[in-house]
């Protein structure tokens, strides 16, 4: 009744060959899944202007969400003072104490000499203006030898806007100082009172995690807890990291700059350090305006610091990324690029800033669903667990 078959020899090379090109496909489906979610959700932010309206809304709560930030990154060093057996109010007090101290030693080292360099260059954009005006100028007279362009034509129009914008800025710097200045007294305020509020979040950040708990029926309870735990995991490392690179890139290139003999490096060096939030993008932007000024300055000048910045970019590339963030967010290049690229174009730099983390939050609810419901096993019949168990073995 029942007939034998026999066995038959496995081509090794052919099952090899079978298994990387589904890990590729899965790949490139996780990757194209992410990006659709991530479109689809930025689409409907726009199309609905939600993001105004979020943004009106942090705005006006800006103290609170100032707090829960603040509370939130404190909150492994005061469990880890509570694990040392200390009461959790005088582990808040004492978590507390340090990190306002040790805002206070940055202020201290570093607020005067910024601001007396901020003055200092306040007053040389004229020249920096006339002296990028004659740079312009050369630089066409070089490449006009054949009469290709019309020179005259097009110095003309690339002084006059070099002159308008020179004007414009200094007619408009009371107004832009006294803005400027507004806009660092509310934000002090708003930080004092996010430092209030975080406070009080801090002592009572277990709490309200337990009574958001509380309120979740009971087959949702440990998924939630396992899915608040990898997201604080993954986006608490990543936004710490973020932040002491920045310290890092601050520090290095304001020593940099300041050799490469840049007017005001530390202003410079503090640009390069914002924006180096963007991955990829960033570390440009950043090095745009110095290598402007720097050129504008003598060529020397400019040469140094084109040297400086990308000395600073090696020691990041190669020591502080690889020490400090490791493998934190485990996103491939290209959905960061394409997420860089679709939330620039939806959001602009800010957009590009909370591109990253935002990808991070959507691969680990993906991850977290995919095990529970196992998606990728649905839609492509194969179970991602025992493709990469059969890899690893012929590996």
């Amino acid at each position: 009744m029942f007939k034998k078959i026999k066995d038959k020899e496995v081509d090794i090379s052919s099952l090899n060959q079978i298994l990387h090109t589904s890990k590729k496909i899965l790949n490139i489906g996780y990757a194209i899944a992410i990006v659709a979610l991530i479109t689809l959700f930025t689409y409907l932010l726009k199309e609905w202007k939600i993001l105004g309206y979020i943004k009106e809304f942090i705005i006006t709560i800006s103290p609170i969400f100032i707090g829960f930030i603040i509370a939130w990154l404190l909150e492994p060093q005061v469990n880890w003072l509570e694990k040392k057996k200390l009461p959790r109010i005088i582990s808040c007090i004492l978590v507390y104490i340090a990190f306002i101290g040790l805002i206070l030693l940055i202020c201290y080292l570093f607020i005067p000499t910024f601001m007396n360099q901020l003055k200092d260059f306040i007053r040389e954009i004229p020249s920096i203006f006339n002296n990028l005006t004659d740079f312009v100028s050369n630089f066409i007279n070089r490449f006009d030898n054949g009469g290709l362009i019309q020179a005259d034509n097009v110095k003309e129009q690339i002084i006059n806007y070099f002159n308008e914008f020179s004007v414009s800025i200094t007619s408009d710097l009371p107004k832009h100082i006294y803005n400027i200045g507004k806009s660092i007294v509310n934000g002090g305020i708003n930080f004092i009172l996010g430092l209030m509020i975080g406070f009080y979040l801090l002592y009572d950040f277990k709490k309200v995690n337990i009574y958001i708990h509380s309120l979740l029926p009971k087959k949702w309870k440990d998924g939630y807890t396992e899915l608040v735990n990898r997201i604080n995991t993954s986006l608490r490392s990543y936004v710490q990291g973020v932040l002491l690179i920045m310290v890092l890139v601050f520090l290095t290139q304001t020593i940099g700059l300041t050799i490469a003999g840049l007017d005001a490096p530390m202003l410079f060096a503090l640009f390069c350090a914002v924006t180096d939030i963007i991955p990829y993008f960033g570390p440009y932007i950043g090095a745009i305006p110095a290598v402007i000024v720097g050129f504008t300055t003598s060529p020397i000048t400019g040469v140094c610091v084109i040297i400086a910045i990308l000395i600073v970019q090696l020691l990041e590339n190669n020591f502080y990324q690889p020490l400090i963030m490791g493998h934190t967010m485990k996103l491939h290049p290209v959905t960061i690029m394409l997420g860089l690229l679709i939330f620039q174009h939806f959001f602009g730099i800010i957009g590009m800033v909370i591109a990253t983390p935002v990808i991070a939050c959507f691969k680990v609810f993906f991850t977290f669903f995919n095990e529970k419901y196992e998606l990728v096993e649905k839609i492509t019949g194969n179970s991602d667990e025992e493709i990469a168990k059969e890899i690893e073995k012929e590996l």
